[in-house]
């Protein structure tokens, strides 16, 4: 089973990704149990704004729409920026929905059978926000969102530390980060062994 991390984080790597410190607090919970993470910074890849999966040359997003393919367990993480989620992972999200209308061999969306979360880190307000937006529209597009699978932390109101600038003991932080990573390997283990049937969700 594998787990895909999207860090829309605004910095390429390698940059400072309080992002992906969190993340990898979910890549620890997911390796004990038994799962492949792997973590792609999308401000590492030129990904063209649009409503296809492929925009032509120069034009990075297939490759990663490969890897979303190949994994069982998407997480969708991003910083809040303006009290929401950012820019690159907005871009993101606009480009898994472009392929939403691709059918898998039973006439269903080729998301349906994958589960979906949240991971948000930001130093102000928004974070309920970015998981919101992020985790309906996954389930727009045809994943499974799992109860309880978006796991955050946000500092004091106002300038302040981010997450890799604290002692990264948060007990609430923690605490949902197991819960996120256990539901999903719960959804996706069932979903292996009995996938969505079709009577009544074909689209063809």
């Amino acid at each position: 089973m594998k787990a895909l991390f999207l860090n829309g984080s605004l910095k390429p790597s390698p940059a400072l990704s309080h992002t992906s410190g969190l993340l990898e607090e979910a890549a620890e919970w997911f390796t004990k149990l038994g799962v492949e993470t792997e973590e792609i910074r999308l401000a590492d890849y030129r990904i063209l704004p649009g409503m296809e999966k492929d925009l032509g040359e120069g034009d990075e997003w297939p490759g990663l729409l490969e890897k979303v393919m190949g994994a069982n367990i998407l997480i969708m993480a991003t910083p809040i920026w303006i009290g929401e989620k950012s820019s690159v992972m907005t871009l993101a999200m606009e480009r898994l929905y472009a392929a939403s209308s691709d059918l898998n061999t039973k006439g269903q969306s080729i998301y349906y059978n994958k589960v979906g979360g949240a991971v948000v880190t930001g130093n102000e307000d928004g974070a309920k926000e970015a998981a919101k937006s992020i985790l309906y529209g996954l389930s727009h597009i045809g994943f499974t969102i799992p109860p309880n699978v978006d796991a955050y932390w946000v500092g004091e109101a106002g300038p302040g530390p981010s997450y890799l600038e604290t002692d990264r003991d948060n007990a609430f932080t923690k605490q949902n980060t197991k819960i996120m990573c256990y539901n999903l390997v719960h959804f996706a283990s069932m979903f292996q062994e009995r996938p969505i049937p079709p009577e009544g969700n074909t689209r063809n």
